[in-house]
């Protein structure tokens, strides 16, 4: 099949079972060796061919061992597809978000050893203008979200900010990790099941990605 020129860009945050912060976004091993999370991208404005897939969703749950970034993770994850995508969108989101149609997917896919499916469903992402808040939900499944972190000696009028993260989950183009602490983790699908109490670590990243790749 071939692939079309496509490109996308928007928001992406996780909320995860690691401490703050996150050690996988310095490209170390996760808090006690295992990590388990959501992970919500938004296309703020995104073209495959001539598939337009602004304004969608998908949502990943996923948990690994070991540190990602050195080869050791062997990961896990289901996908959810935004429920508003007609066939020719959830087509696209699917090459894009399994890595088929390369750009930085093509490479991170590597990463999981077990998908555990691909559902359709109702996806509701927020975002404040200012990254004081994010959040996801899908009914019954999951619900995750996050308040920007501060601190006893933080400037509140700015963000706690990671500038050139070397573990970026969204490649090179996550240039600036805005750190968050969760407010509510809980999920139940592709057979992880988490309730966390708030505190645990979230971060938010812009991502772009394009192909297909040069060859």
């Amino acid at each position: 099949m071939a692939i079309p020129q496509w490109r996308v860009l928007g928001d992406w945050f996780d909320v995860c079972s690691c401490n703050i912060p996150c050690p996988c976004e310095f490209a170390q091993a996760p808090t006690n060796n295992y990590c388990e999370g959501v992970l919500a991208y938004h296309i703020r404005d995104g073209q495959y061919g001539d598939v337009s897939l602004s304004d969608m969703n998908v949502v990943v749950v996923a948990g690994f061992s070991g540190n990602a970034w050195a080869g050791e993770a062997q990961m896990a994850a289901g996908f959810f597809l935004d429920a508003r995508a007609d066939e020719r969108q959830r087509d696209a989101l699917t090459m894009i978000f399994s890595g088929q149609a390369g750009g930085w997917m093509g490479g991170f896919s590597r990463l999981i050893r077990d998908v555990r499916g691909q559902a359709v469903a109702p996806i509701t992402f927020e975002l404040d203008g200012d990254l004081a808040h994010w959040r996801v939900e899908i009914p019954n499944q999951v619900r995750a979200g996050a308040e920007a972190l501060t601190g006893p000696t933080a400037d509140p009028t700015k963000r706690v900010q990671t500038l050139n993260p070397p573990g970026s989950e969204v490649g090179p183009s996550g240039k600036v990790a805005t750190w968050g602490r969760s407010t509510e983790a809980f999920w139940e699908a592709f057979g992880f099941r988490q309730n966390f109490v708030s505190g645990r670590s979230s971060k938010h990243l812009p991502f772009e990605w394009s192909g297909p790749d040069k060859t």
